[in-house]
C-alpha cells in the first residue's frame, strides 16, 4: 500500500496572465524580484510572459528578458503563452520550456480573441508543432481550451465542441491539452462531466485545469477537477488579473487559498506557504495601488498549522 501522499502541481501564472489583465505595466526589475519570490516560495512552474507585438500588450513587452531571468533557475519550469506561430518562435528563441497556446472552444471567442476560425487555430497550432520539432524538440507544447464552459459572447458551449477541438489539437501534436474557465461560468458538476469526457477522448494528454474566481467557485471547480484525475492546476498570486467580463470580480483562483486547501487536505503542493504569501510584497510594490485578492493571506494560518 502507498502510504506517500498525494502529489499535484501549481502552476503559477501571474507573471502572464495577471500582469496582461491590469493597465498598468510592471518595471522589469520588480517582475525580476517577483520571480525570485515565487521561486523561493517552492513553484516548480511559472507562465512567466506572452510573446505577442509590444504594441498590443506593452506589459510584454520585455518577454524575453523576463524568460532569461526565470532561466536561471534549476528545477523550475519556465512556461510562456504564444497566440501564433510567430510569438512561437520568439519564445522558441528565447530558451523557454513549455509553450502554451489558447485555442478556443467558442468560434465566436476564437474570432474576437485570435481573429482566426477554430479550424484555423488547430492549423496554427500544427505550424508551431512542426517549428518546435525543428528548432527546440524538447519543449513542450500544451494548448489551453479556452471558453471550455461557457462563452460571454456566444452563451453556451457544447461539450462536444470541446472534445472535437481536443482531438484536433491532440492529433495536431500537442503534448497536453487543459481546460480553462475563461469568464467563470464553470460550475462543479460541469468541471467532473467535462474532464471525463476530455479523458475519455485524448486519455493522458489530459492537461491542468484553470479555473477563475469570477463567480466565487474557482476553489470548488478545482477540487472537482483534482476528483477526476487532474493534478495540475493554474493559479495567480493574489488573484492578479481580474476578469474583464465581470468589472470588480476577482479573475485567476488565487495561489495562496488552492496552495492552503491541497495543503490542509495532506495533499502536497511543495510550496511554502508563508513564503508564498511573503511574494505578494514584490507583486505590490511593482504594482502599487492594484488591487489582489485572497482569503487565506486576510485570515492568516490556522493555530498550530503545521
Amino acid at each position: 500500500m502507498n502510504t506517500l501522499p498525494e502529489t499535484v502541481l501549481i502552476s503559477e501564472v501571474g507573471p502572464r496572465d495577471g500582469l496582461q489583465s491590469v493597465k498598468a505595466t510592471m518595471p522589469t526589475a520588480d517582475k525580476f524580484k517577483w520571480i525570485d519570490a515565487l521561486v523561493a516560495a517552492g513553484l516548480r512552474e511559472i507562465e512567466v510572459c506572452s510573446f505577442v507585438p509590444a504594441k498590443l500588450l506593452p506589459q510584454m513587452a520585455d518577454a524575453a528578458e523576463v524568460v532569461r531571468h526565470a532561466l536561471q533557475y534549476p528545477g523550475v519550469t519556465v512556461m510562456a503563452l504564444v497566440p501564433n506561430l510567430r510569438g512561437a518562435e520568439g519564445a522558441l528563441k528565447s530558451g523557454v520550456h513549455k509553450l502554451t497556446i489558447p485555442c478556443s472552444a467558442s468560434e465566436a471567442h476564437s474570432l474576437a480573441n485570435v481573429r482566426k476560425s477554430r479550424q484555423d487555430m488547430v492549423e496554427e497550432v500544427r505550424a508551431i508543432v512542426r517549428l518546435r520539432d525543428e528548432i527546440a524538440p524538447d519543449v513542450k507544447i500544451e494548448a489551453g481550451l479556452s471558453t471550455a464552459f461557457g462563452c460571454t459572447i456566444q452563451g453556451i458551449v457544447t461539450d462536444d465542441d470541446v472534445v472535437w477541438m481536443a482531438e484536433q489539437v491532440v492529433a495536431a501534436g500537442v503534448d497536453e491539452a487543459g481546460l480553462s474557465d475563461t469568464t467563470g461560468m464553470a460550475n462543479p458538476a460541469q468541471v467532473r462531466r467535462l474532464f471525463n469526457k476530455v479523458r475519455a477522448a485524448i486519455g493522458n494528454k489530459t492537461g491542468a485545469a484553470h479555473m477563475h474566481n469570477t463567480r466565487g467557485l474557482g476553489l470548488a471547480n478545482c477540487l472537482a477537477a483534482y476528483d477526476v484525475g487532474v493534478r495540475t492546476f493554474d493559479a495567480s498570486l493574489g488573484g492578479l488579473g481580474g476578469c474583464p467580463y465581470a468589472p470588480g470580480a476577482s479573475g485567476n483562483v488565487v495561489t495562496e487559498d488552492l496552495v492552503f486547501m491541497f495543503e490542509a487536505m495532506g495533499i502536497r503542493t511543495g510550496v511554502d506557504i508563508d513564503k508564498l504569501m511573503a511574494a505578494r510584497d514584490p507583486l505590490q510594490a511593482g504594482l502599487p495601488g492594484e488591487p489582489i485578492y485572497g482569503m487565506t493571506p486576510l485570515a492568516g494560518l490556522p493555530k498550530g498549522w503545521k
